[in-house]
């Protein structure tokens, strides 16, 4: 049965509310934890026990961090590197243009400069290499390097590994491995095939932070010890959220821990980014996602592709300020690039419809820094699994973004094997692909074929899940804090979401090109702000400004504003139906 009766809304979907065995659970979490009820709600709905709620709300790293050498060639990989480093001998460092390559590049940067080590920092550019290490970059460094340590790319790169003459190559990724591995001393990889996928949910952040402390371990062991780990999970909290890896395990104890090391500020680059996006409140993972991630990826989008790992890695101060204003100019590119592409690609997919088991647009010219957002957009739009591809003198480069329950990484993987693709690879949430113009609509075709052996034909527009129901003077900044003690909240871990039902909205006006800023209340002389962001994108956003004094019920979740100093509670609006 749909919540508050709402089976349609103004973005069609229907409203659900908690069952009855969550119901039950949060009762039980109330009577034995003494918690506030709307947090039993949250840990209820989480699956957490009352006689595990203590550590849950305190996630400990201690408690929480796998032993690195559960994963496959980690000591191997390790040791290597520590030789590397006790010898003097040339590294290069290989990453990934994206935030969770450059974080992973900067921990090892920082980390080897802390040893007195330096390193060649080398990040492919998007258009003219493409994703990953490439025969003729790889041969280069490898002529001038003792070891390469590929990072976020690589398990796929069975060419370059083997281009990479009279160096040792040492790889440390998350994305799925393929039946065989390269020839590299050592592939550290939770994804892959021979792995028992139980740390399948670490980015590549995480999987470096790893082999450091695999490395710490060894020093120690040696007589000695290294840099200060701890101060080093600011890069793995953002890298975690940026890359969108759910927030579970000991990811919640990265991004917690890594938020609090944030807020010191000790970061050069990061700092100076968090003043050019003018975030002036305590970060949280919604910054990481919203604010800093994308300015970071920007160099690799539209730009110079290292940018975003030497900003993070930057420990001068004029460095950091320059860099970090130069990556907040091309998000501003970006941005302007995403909306000319998203438009062309959002009729395209909807004149072929949207309910078939995957929704896919091309065209030439598209930027292929973009495809990837705008595979995102029409994910959201269809509830479907989405791909982007923009083609330049025949050649396609595309990103695709899936849905949960709907593996994407393994078809793509398989169509690259079958010769539809040149290649291609991802895990189960996101994936890239090249591909011929002359076989598109194969490569499409039989993509949604195996698509749709996984059923992504059968979901209808995603349900709006919520946790209860607020009134406005119940929405107190009190309540957001106790809220957040279940945080962090993002993929894997969704903040909780209350609907406002039978609301008069008082103010209504267009914030930029498409957002919503709303001021609404019950009739009781209490009244509450709320934004929704890309509301004019829909028709969340013509039928809430034209209300005509309509009565509404609004569902969102709560946040905290911070205004000179002054704190108060606002709806970040999601959807509304009328009432």
């Amino acid at each position: 049965m749909s919540f508050l009766g709402v089976d349609a809304s103004l973005t069609g979907r229907r409203w659900v509310g908690p069952g009855v065995e969550v119901e039950r659970a949060t009762e039980v979490l109330v009577q034995q934890t003494s918690l506030p009820l709307a947090l039993c709600q949250v840990l209820a709905r989480r699956g957490v026990a009352a006689d595990e709620a203590e550590a849950f709300l305190a996630p400990s790293l201690r408690d929480l961090l796998p032993d690195p050498r559960s994963l496959r060639d980690m000591e191997k990989a390790a040791t290597r590197f520590l030789a590397a480093v006790k010898a003097r001998q040339r590294i290069a460092v290989f990453a990934d243009y994206d935030v969770d390559g450059g974080s992973s590049a900067a921990l090892l940067l920082v980390w080897l400069r802390e040893m007195g080590c330096a390193a060649t920092l080398y990040v492919p550019d998007r258009i003219d290499e493409g994703y990953g290490p490439n025969d003729a970059a790889m041969a280069e460094l490898a002529a001038a390097h003792d070891l390469i340590v590929c990072v976020d790319c690589g398990t796929l790169s069975h060419g370059p590994v083997a281009a990479a003459v009279g160096a040792d190559v040492v790889i440390l990724d998350h994305h799925l491995g393929g039946e065989t591995l390269p020839d590299a001393l050592a592939v550290v990889n939770p994804n892959r095939q021979d792995e028992d996928g139980a740390l399948a949910h670490l980015c590549a952040a995480a999987v470096v932070f790893l082999m450091l402390v695999e490395a710490g371990r060894q020093l120690r062991e040696a007589g000695t010890r290294g840099p200060d780990l701890m101060a080093l999970l600011d890069l793995v909290g953002l890298a975690t959220v940026a890359d969108v890896a759910p927030l579970i395990g000991v990811n919640r104890a990265f991004v917690r821990q890594g938020l609090r090391v944030m807020a010191r500020r000790d970061r050069l680059g990061l700092a100076a980014l968090a003043d050019v996006a003018r975030m002036d409140t305590a970060p949280a993972a919604y910054h990481l996602g919203f604010l800093l991630g994308p300015r970071i990826n920007a160099g690799g989008r539209i730009g110079q592709a290292d940018l975003g790992a030497r900003l993070l890695a930057c420990d001068d101060p004029h460095e950091a300020q320059s860099l970090a204003e130069k990556l907040d100019l091309l998000n501003t590119e970006r941005r302007d690039v995403e909306t000319a592409v998203r438009a062309a690609a959002l009729d395209q997919a909807e004149a072929r419809g949207f309910d078939a088991p995957l929704v896919w647009a091309s065209g030439a010219g598209w930027h292929p820094g973009v495809v990837g957002i705008v595979a995102s957009r029409l994910k959201e739009a269809s509830n479907r699994p989405s791909i982007v591809i923009g083609f330049e003198d025949g050649i396609g480069k595309g990103s695709g973004r899936s849905v949960s329950g709907i593996d994407l990484g393994a078809p793509i993987q398989r169509l690259a094997a079958e010769g539809l693709l040149i290649k291609g690879g991802g895990h189960k949430m996101a994936a890239g692909l090249t591909v011929a113009e002359d076989k598109l609509d194969a490569a499409m075709a039989r993509l949604s074929e195996l698509l749709a052996k996984q059923g992504a034909h059968l979901a209808g527009a995603a349900d709006l899940k919520l946790d209860g129901m607020l009134m406005p003077a119940a929405a107190t900044v009190e309540l957001a804090q106790q809220v957040e003690q279940a945080g962090p909240f993002g993929a894997g871990a969704p903040a909780p979401r209350y609907a406002f039902a039978d609301m008069q909205i008082r103010f209504a006006k267009r914030v930029g090109e498409s957002h919503l800023k709303i001021s609404f209340g019950d009739g009781n002389n209490t009244k509450m702000d709320a934004i929704a962001f890309g509301a004019f994108d829909g028709p969340l956003g013509p039928a809430l400004e034209n209300h005509g004094g309509a009565r509404f019920h609004l569902a969102g979740r709560l946040d905290i504003n911070t205004w000179r100093g002054r704190q108060s509670v606002q709806l970040r609006l999601e959807d509304a139906a009328p009432a």
